[in-house]
């Protein structure tokens, strides 16, 4: 059994997660613990109003909701409702939730058996649960208690070790018009927002494209930029947008704008040391020999990380992204450090290439033609004799562009002071 514990602050979009697929007949609520009445003799608006009218005994706990889901092997036999429900009411008073509300969920859209649980961490008396390290402490000696006594699968021998996590890139792919978009957009917003990290909404649309999905602000002149807002949707093979946009408030998680870049903040703690780790993985592929970029990114893959080029409209590369599905993290190049750049990975396989260096198009008036250099200890006789050959090409193509342009095409601090008229005195 594999427990997830999951904390927000709107009980109300958890629940509305969860009865929404109720309503879609792919769950059912097995039973409220704690209501005066059965979950099946309540409304909807019952039983989410006793979890609403617990949190408002204590308004200054703003992260008030618990979302657990307990996940079963597909091979454990004999959880039948009336089990779950057992199995539930076990975990719960294990983990010192015994005396509050909850919901328990059956969902019917996935692989393996699964219950959810929804709950408050406000007590009856207005204080707070800690849920301080309560996944490491109290959720890992219940759940193996659990295993033990109700003769489940353990966590350990099961194959939920990495089907509870998210699916490799090319699996989970979403494409429009095959499902539904929203309940689509949802499940990977679960799968990413929880388990990697990501410091920007750029990396975090560097995972999501994996998936065909964008999270959208919008153009900068729209209202919808200018007021924070975002939106999600779907992406074709080609990355561009298709569909309707969802905006981000919809979902039950609320990745709105506001909340990601608290995220983002959240994320910075434990960036460093991941870093470190994305670090030694790459310089382990690069001391290899390798010359292009293709092949650095086929050698990357081997080791979980795959490589983003970012172009501009004309082709030319500005940047390299890395995504860490290893470690579950996210750089961009000049992150990691010089050596890993777009400019030094470039400069590094210039070297190798038997093609001749191409000037791609004439620069701006105002640009002059750049001349690649390279290191010394990296430059071997011949390569020093080329960069000497095209170092004195580039200035006779400078000295030809820039003789032949008209004055009034050149840079102000370039042109000759103009004469002042005298004013003519009038008699």
């Amino acid at each position: 059994m594999v427990a997830v514990i999951k904390t927000g602050s709107s009980i109300r979009r958890i629940f509305l997660y969860n009865e929404n697929k109720v309503m879609r007949g792919v769950a059912e609520c097995l039973a409220a613990i704690n209501y005066p009445m059965d979950a099946q003799e309540m409304t909807a608006a019952m039983r989410l109003n006793r979890l609403l009218q617990q949190t408002a005994l204590n308004s200054k706990v703003t992260r008030n909701s618990v979302h657990i889901s307990l996940n079963f092997d597909p091979s454990d036999k004999d959880l039948s409702p009336e089990r779950l429900v057992e199995i539930a009411k076990v975990y719960m008073a294990g983990i010192g939730f015994a005396a509050q509300p909850f919901l328990i969920y059956q969902h019917h859209d996935a692989a393996h058996p699964h219950i959810h649980l929804l709950s408050t961490e406000v007590r009856s008396d207005g204080s707070r649960i800690d849920m301080h390290n309560i996944g490491r402490h109290q959720s890992e000696k219940i759940r193996q208690f659990i295993e033990l006594n109700f003769h489940l699968i353990k966590a350990e021998d099961s194959k939920l070790k990495t089907t509870h996590r998210p699916k490799s890139i090319d699996v989970t792919k979403v494409h429009y018009g095959t499902s539904q978009t929203k309940a689509s957009i949802q499940n990977v917003l679960e799968a990413v927002l929880d388990t990697y990290n990501f410091s920007s909404l750029f990396q975090l649309n560097a995972i999501l494209r994996q998936y065909h999905i964008l999270a959208d602000r919008g153009s900068e002149n729209s209202r919808s930029y200018r007021h924070q807002g975002l939106s999600f949707r779907l992406l074709d093979d080609q990355g561009i947008p298709v569909g309707v946009p969802i905006k981000a408030s919809s979902f039950y998680n609320n990745p709105t704008l506001v909340n990601l870049k608290r995220r983002f903040k959240r994320n910075e703690a434990s960036r460093k040391q991941l870093k470190i780790k994305s670090i030694h993985a790459i310089s382990q592929v690069m001391q290899g020999n390798i010359r292009s970029l293709a092949g650095l990114n086929s050698k990357l893959l081997q080791q979980g990380i795959q490589l983003l080029i970012r172009q501009n409209t004309n082709g030319d590369i500005y940047g390299l992204t890395y995504i860490d599905h290893k470690n579950r993290c996210v750089f961009n190049g000049s992150e990691l450090g010089k050596s890993y750049s777009a400019k030094a990975i470039l400069a590094k396989f210039m070297l190798h290439t038997e093609q001749p260096l191409r000037f791609k198009q004439l620069p701006h008036r105002n640009e002059k033609l750049v001349q690649p250099t390279l290191r010394p200890s990296e430059v071997n006789a011949f390569d020093r004799n080329y960069q000497l050959l095209l170092g004195s090409v580039t200035d006779m193509l400078n000295d030809l562009w820039y003789s032949s342009l008209p004055n009034e095409y050149l840079p102000n601090p370039w042109r000759a002071p103009k004469k002042k008229r005298k004013k003519s005195l009038r008699q």
